[in-house]
């Protein structure tokens, strides 16, 4: 997924940026309302994590916005205002979930999860395909009943197969899902992800449209 983070508190901003790539996610992270329109225009996003209290406003107007203007990007609510009336606020303006700070970075990660799904039309972490079962929840894949280990970043790459099976997929979307803006990337990257996931889950797991892009195959 590729996550826009909206936080002007450097030192949790930092430590969720790190979170979310250590999930192997592309996250661009921004400190302001402004910034986060820009980004906003410039790029599709998975997910939306939103602090409320922003040096150029709140939040929620901002959201209120987005959900007027008929933007459905899931978000996720970040904030210290963990009063109920504060919580409802928040739900009633658009927000898919509301996280309390200080919170868990794990919980964080089990929430972005548990919303994704959710969004992608299928809430059951438990993915069968084909020899391989997949729990989404707990980042694990067994094929033919034996453990698979992938790094981080080949199973962001499977995951957003996953989501949208039989799509065709272009390197350039691939790409955007994996990598923030600044991120330098290889020209052969994501090919060499995909030769990956090949040998681990099977040579028909990701099939090529050759000059066009990749989709799910069979495993």
């Amino acid at each position: 997924m590729r996550i826009l983070l909206i936080e002007d508190d450097t030192v949790l901003g930092a430590a969720v940026r790190d979170q979310i790539a250590s999930d192997g996610q592309s996250v661009d992270w921004v400190t302001r309302l402004d910034a986060a329109g820009d980004a906003l225009v410039g790029a599709a996003y998975d997910l939306i994590l939103l602090d409320l209290m922003l040096p150029d406003g709140r939040g929620i107007p901002f959201l209120k916005k987005l959900r007027t203007r008929g933007d459905v990007t899931p978000v996720i609510i970040l904030t210290a205002l963990d009063q109920v009336t504060d919580r409802i606020e928040g739900l009633n303006a658009g927000a898919d979930d509301y996280l309390v700070k200080p919170f868990d970075l794990a919980e964080l990660s089990a929430r972005i999860g548990s919303v994704a799904r959710r969004y992608s039309g299928n809430p059951n972490p438990i993915i069968t395909h084909g020899g391989l079962e997949i729990d989404l929840a707990a980042r694990s894949i067994f094929r033919d009943g034996k453990p698979v280990q992938l790094t981080a970043r080949e199973w962001a790459l499977f995951e957003a197969f996953l989501s949208r099976p039989g799509q065709l997929l272009s390197k350039a979307q691939l790409e955007e899902k994996l990598y923030a803006f600044d991120a330098e990337v290889e020209s052969n990257t994501i090919e060499v992800h995909v030769s990956r996931l090949r040998k681990k889950l099977g040579p028909k797991v990701i099939e090529t449209e050759r000059g066009m892009g990749y989709r799910l195959g069979a495993s």
